[in-house]
C-alpha cells in the first residue's frame, strides 16, 4: 500500500478499517482465551473513554501535564497497597510486561554496579518456566540466563534447591513467577527468598499475570501463598494492568521495595545539543491515554469490583477443571488463579488444538509438556460450557484418527 495522493472519506475509511479484523480472533464472542482480558462491555466502555480523554497527552512530560504524573503516583500507591509495600516502596507505570521485567533487570544490574558488586559477565537464575521476557531483556543488556528445570514432582514449581546451586558470583538476579504463564502455577517465593537471602542476590517476582488477581482470590479464600512484598527478600514486582487490572493495553507496572533500589532505574542524559532528559522506564514518550485508563479503572472498580470479577474468574476455572477432568484430561500441577494448562493422556495436545481451532476456538498450547492452554476472563463464565462441549466433540474426532488440524497446528510451533 502508498499513501494515497489524496484522502478518503472517514466512512470508507471507517468501513475499510472495520472489514481489516473480520478475519481476526472472535474474543468478543467469549472465543479467545488468550491475549485480551474481557471483563465485559461496561469495562471496555470506561477503558476507551479514560483514555480518549487523554489520548494526546504525554507522560514523559511531568511538568506539562501533572495530572497525568499523580494518576500514575497514585496507581503505584493503590498497587503498593495491594502487594504489601512496605513503607519507602515506589515503582513505576510501563509500556507492559516486557517492559516491567527489562527495567527490573537494569534495575538490578545498575545496583550491582553501584555497589561495586557486578562481574564483568552477569547472569540471572530462573526457572525453565519464566517468562522469555526475561531472555530478550538479558539479550539485549549482554547478560547470561541461567535457565533451570523444573521439580520433577509433578507441581510444576521451580526448583528451589536447584536455583540456588545455580547461582554464583556473578549471579544479579533470582526469578520467581507469580504465576508463570506455562502452567499457572505461582513458584514457591518464601523458599526462594530464603535461597536470595543465602546467595545475597536480588529476587524478582514476575507478576505480570497474577499481581492484580492474586490479592483478591486470596480476599475470596484461595489459599494463595506469600508471593510479594511480603516475603523481604523480594526486591522488584512486574505486574501487569491490562492483564487481570482490565486496564486498556498498554498499562503495567514495576515496583521497588525502597526509593534507592528505584533510583538506578531511571535513564539521564545531558551529552547532547537538546535540553537534559530523564526518561523513568524504556519509552520515551508514555501515551497519556495508558495512565488515565488504568487509574480510571482501578478507581472505577475498587476493592470490590475487583474481588467479584477474579471470583467469577476462578469460579469458572473450577467449572472448566471439572469438566476436563471428566473427558480424561490431567490439570497440570495446582492452578489457583486464572491461568491452567491440561492434557490428555492419549491424545497429542496439538491435535485436540487444531480441532478446536476449527471449531472457532482461539487459544493457546504448552509445550513442556504438550497441554492446551486457557487465560480465562469474567466473560468465559458464559461460554466455559460451550467449550467444554466442543473440547468433547474434538476428543472424539482425533480419537478416530482425524488428525489433519493438528498437522497445521504442529507446523506453526516447530
Amino acid at each position: 500500500m502508498r499513501l494515497p495522493a489524496t484522502g478518503r472519506p472517514w466512512d470508507e475509511v471507517r468501513t475499510d478499517l472495520l472489514e481489516r479484523g473480520s478475519g481476526d480472533a472472535k474474543w468478543r464472542d467469549g472465543k479467545t482465551a488468550v491475549y485480551v482480558f474481557n471483563a465485559g462491555d461496561e469495562i471496555a466502555a470506561i477503558q476507551k473513554e479514560a483514555y480518549t480523554a487523554y489520548m494526546s497527552e504525554n507522560g514523559l512530560g511531568p511538568a506539562a501535564f501533572p495530572s497525568l504524573a499523580q494518576m500514575e503516583k497514585d496507581v503505584i500507591s493503590m498497587a503498593l497497597g495491594l502487594l504489601h509495600g512496605p513503607e519507602g516502596s515506589t515503582g513505576a507505570m510501563t509500556s507492559g510486561g516486557t517492559d516491567s521485567i527489562t527495567m527490573a533487570i537494569k534495575t538490578a544490574r545498575d545496583h550491582a554496579r553501584a555497589n561495586g558488586d557486578a562481574p564483568e559477565r552477569s547472569n540471572i537464575v530462573l526457572p525453565q518456566s519464566a517468562h522469555l521476557a526475561f531472555d530478550k531483556a538479558c539479550h539485549l543488556m549482554d547478560i547470561d540466563v541461567r535457565r533451570v528445570p523444573l521439580k520433577t514432582d509433578g507441581t510444576f514449581e521451580a526448583d528451589v534447591a536447584a536455583m540456588e546451586a545455580a547461582c554464583d558470583t556473578d549471579t544479579i538476579m533470582m526469578v520467581g513467577s507469580a504465576p508463570n504463564f506455562p502452567h499457572g502455577i505461582i513458584d514457591p517465593i518464601a523458599a526462594l527468598g530464603e535461597a536470595a537471602e543465602r546467595k545475597a542476590v536480588w529476587l524478582h517476582v514476575d507478576a505480570c499475570v497474577g499481581g492484580y488477581f492474586a490479592p483478591f482470590a486470596r480476599m475470596n479464600g484461595v489459599p494463595v501463598p506469600a508471593f510479594d512484598f511480603e516475603v523481604p527478600a523480594v526486591k522488584s514486582i512486574s505486574a501487569d494492568l491490562h492483564k487481570y487490572g482490565y486496564a486498556a493495553k498498554g498499562a503495567s507496572t514495576v515496583l521497588f521495595r525502597s526509593e534507592e533500589l528505584y533510583t538506578h532505574m531511571p535513564f539521564e542524559f545531558s551529552c547532547w545539543s537538546a535540553a537534559p532528559m530523564m526518561t523513568p522506564t524504556l519509552a520515551g514518550t508514555r501515551p497519556g491515554g495508558a495512565i488515565s485508563a488504568a487509574w480510571a479503572i482501578m478507581n472505577y472498580l475498587g476493592v470490590d469490583g475487583y474481588r467479584r470479577l477474579q471470583g467469577e474468574v476462578c469460579a469458572t476455572r473450577e467449572r472448566l477443571e471439572e469438566g476436563v477432568k471428566a473427558l480424561g484430561f490431567e490439570i497440570l500441577g495446582n492452578p489457583l488463579l486464572g491461568l491452567i494448562a491440561f492434557r490428555h493422556p492419549d491424545h497429542h495436545a496439538l491435535a485436540l488444538y487444531g480441532e478446536m481451532y476449527r471449531r472457532g476456538w482461539f487459544t493457546s498450547v504448552t509445550m513442556e509438556p504438550p497441554s492446551l492452554h486457557l487465560m480465562l476472563s469474567p466473560r468465559h463464565s458464559e461460554f466455559i460450557d460451550a467449550y467444554l462441549e466442543d473440547l468433547a466433540a474434538s476428543v472424539r474426532t482425533v480419537a478416530a484418527g482425524d488428525d489433519k488440524a493438528a498437522e497445521t497446528v504442529e507446523a506453526r510451533y516447530s
